[in-house]
């Protein structure tokens, strides 16, 4: 479905620069829908797609966010569909909602839910609340806490409570665990830093069965739109983000009534989506963790197999008609090249049978919109003349 530019009042504004925003703008500018790309870096992936028009911002949190958001709505003749790509800027505006809901078409759950589920702990109460299929998790902030790992079965993963980009920047985004003491030596390193925690029990599996529902929903609950995926591999191996992933239709309506049911039983409505991981041990899928107010790392994945969900929400915001969906008879792989090929290398080689001879779509590359692929070869020939 593509509807001609002057059929549309409404813009879309893509706040976020990185490979989750490019999706995102390649998802509605490839459709036509005009749009605006928000982002402090010009040499950003998405900045450098051929679609939208470019803003540059000072930041994407805070006070000099939220005013030049609002400062661009004054440009417009019409309230425009907010997308976020990044958690700082979700923050940012779910707690500025007062200044920015009025002047943008955005649908965000109330603002101390959407903070506790975006709160590893906070997630995990309101699972167990819910009696969702959750691991047990414990909350470590101080030095006391560690005795809460004797109700936990290890091994166990340990990583942040919430995003913290100055964890991120010193240590790996989670560890997998083998031990009571392992966790405490880590957690007398990570501390200073944050000293806000989790352990949770590991669930058995390889990357391949970690699974994810990506939902588009109303404010009653309903799903606008819907898409479940299966990594393929993740960066680092077992702990990382996704590196490779693709359809997974086979589990299309069980992990999306999963996912539907909980987020309704929450009150979410909104962007969002779950990640699962099937137990090896028991065939059973368990919530991992959910990413909310915002579109996923890997959301592109869902438009490139035929349900573009950017698309349905901003549809759906301007009280236009849902777009078809034509799910591809052939799942296509998305794929970060460098996360992924450093994946396959430390994963001593082993190639994902289930889904051998797919169509692979590069993160970066689309013959029809170049820079981003182009910047990305280039920043690799000077790091590696560098080296």
């Amino acid at each position: 479905m593509n509807i001609p530019y002057k059929n549309r009042v409404n813009q879309a504004i893509v706040v976020g620069g990185g490979l989750n925003a490019l999706g995102i703008v390649r998802s509605l500018g490839s459709v036509g829908v005009p749009l605006i790309v928000v982002d402090s870096n010009p040499a950003s992936p998405a900045m450098r797609s051929r679609y939208g028009r470019k803003h540059l911002v000072a930041s994407l949190e805070g006070d000099s966010l939220v005013e030049s958001l609002l400062a661009l709505t004054r440009e417009l003749s019409t309230p425009p569909v907010l997308f976020l790509t990044e958690e700082k800027s979700v923050n940012t505006v779910s707690a500025q909602r007062e200044r920015i809901m009025p002047a943008f078409l955005i649908r965000l759950p109330q603002h101390e839910r959407l903070m506790q589920l975006m709160h590893k702990q906070g997630f995990s109460e309101l699972a167990e609340a819910c009696r969702a299929p959750v691991p047990r998790t414990v909350r470590i902030q101080k030095q006391e806490d560690l005795a809460q790992l004797s109700r936990l079965r290890f091994p166990c993963v340990f990583k942040p409570s919430e995003k913290s980009y100055e964890y991120g920047a010193r240590f790996q985004k989670a560890y997998k665990v083998k031990s009571a003491e392992e966790v405490a030596a880590l957690f007398a390193d990570i501390a200073p830093v944050l000293p806000d925690m989790v352990a949770q029990e590991w669930i058995e599996g390889e990357d391949d069965e970690i699974y994810f529902c990506l939902q588009y929903l109303d404010v009653d609950g309903a799903v606008v739109s819907s898409f479940t995926g299966r990594k393929i591999r993740s960066w680092p191996p077992r702990i990382g983000g996704t590196a490779s992933c693709t359809a997974a239709w086979e589990f299309q309506d069980t992990l999306t009534e999963m996912t539907r049911a909980f987020f309704a039983e929450v009150g979410f409505s909104g962007m969002g989506s779950m990640e699962y991981k099937r137990d090896s041990r028991d065939g059973k899928f368990y919530m991992v963790e959910p990413t909310v107010g915002r579109t996923d790392y890997q959301q592109e994945v869902a438009t490139l197999n035929g349900v573009n969900i950017p698309f349905a929400a901003y549809l759906h915001e301007v009280d236009l008609p849902a777009p078809g969906v034509k799910p591809r008879s052939q799942a296509v792989i998305w794929r970060d090249p460098q996360a992924d090929k450093w994946s396959f290398e430390q994963g001593g080689g082993k190639v994902d049978r289930r889904s051998a001879g797919a169509p692979v779509a590069d993160a970066y590359l689309r013959w029809n919109d170049p820079l981003p692929w182009i910047d990305f070869m280039l920043e690799r020939v000077r790091s590696r003349l560098k080296k």
